[in-house]
Order: C-alpha cells, then structure tokens, then sequence
C-alpha cells in the first residue's frame, strides 16, 4: 500500500480555477480582510449573491484565530475562503502581501479548504463610504470597519464569480 500525502487546497488569484476547487453545491463563502490587528470576517448565502459584514476578530496567534475561523466555517458550511490581497495602489506587491500569502499558506494547511486572493485595494474606502453614507456613527464605523472592508472583499469576488460563467 503506497502512502499518499494529501495535497494542500488551491490558493489562487484566479477566480475560476477557485470555482472549480469549490464543492458543488449548497455552501457558502468566507471573506478575510486580514489586518495587523484585527481579521475583518464576512460571509455570503449559499447562491454566493450576497455578502453580509460579520464580526470583527482582535488577531491572536494563528491557532486561536484559525480555532475560530473554523467554527464560523462549519457553523455556516463554508467551502472557500476569499481573502484580501493589500497590494500597493500600483498593483506591485509589499512585504504586507508576502505575510498575506504566508497567512494564506497556514490557512490552507489547518482549514483544508481552497483560498481566492482578492486584490483588497479601496476595499476599507469603499465601506467607510458606504457606512457614512447610512449615517452611521465615528464610533460604529470603527468597531465595524473591518468586517465591511471584508464584505467589500468578498462582494467583488462573488461578482467575479458570477461572471465566470460557472
């Protein structure tokens, strides 16, 4: 009997080579905007239409975050994580991007499930925008602002998605 190392998950930029390491039906997606202290969480319906702002997590060494990114993923029935890449507003890649691939790379080995890297920039923008726009308060905006970023996040991936023609 030969020994067979199971394979690490996808990790990619590429959203149909995401969709197709994805089950086949009935789950839902995370989204991850990954900060150097806080990890913003969103998670989108099973139909993979909607992105819904989640909690926000105050970072911890990886086992305790990954403990708890693993209750939400079975708790929801997650089967893809979507996580920001904070590339430079130039598209070139900084040592923040080297430790997100890092990230991804210890994800992917603890979670067992494929990653989508999502080019994050104007990602916090576009939610600061969105919450002034609700007339949402300073202090609301910074309590919630990470987990808006990460439904920003994972809102354009489901778009990408959607236009993959899956």
């Amino acid at each position: 009997m030969v020994d067979t190392i199971d394979p690490a998950p996808l990790i990619t930029d590429n959203a149909k080579d995401f969709a197709d390491a994805l089950p086949e039906e009935g789950c839902s997606l995370i989204g991850l905007d990954l900060g150097t202290k806080t990890i913003g969480i969103a998670t989108s319906d099973a139909g993979w239409r909607f992105a819904t702002a989640g909690e926000t997590l105050a970072k911890a060494k990886f086992g305790k975050d990954a403990a708890r990114l693993q209750e939400i993923i079975t708790k929801r029935q997650i089967g893809g994580i979507v996580l920001g890449l904070p590339r430079n507003m130039d598209g070139s890649e900084g040592p923040r991007v080297q430790s997100t691939r890092a990230y991804a790379t210890n994800l992917s080995q603890t979670l067992r499930l494929p990653i989508l890297l999502w080019d994050e920039r104007w990602s916090t923008i576009s939610a600061e925008r969105a919450m002034i726009d609700q007339d949402t308060s300073r202090a609301k905006r910074a309590k919630r602002i990470d987990s808006h970023a990460a439904a920003v996040i994972l809102q354009g991936a489901l778009d990408a998605l959607a236009g993959a023609a899956i």
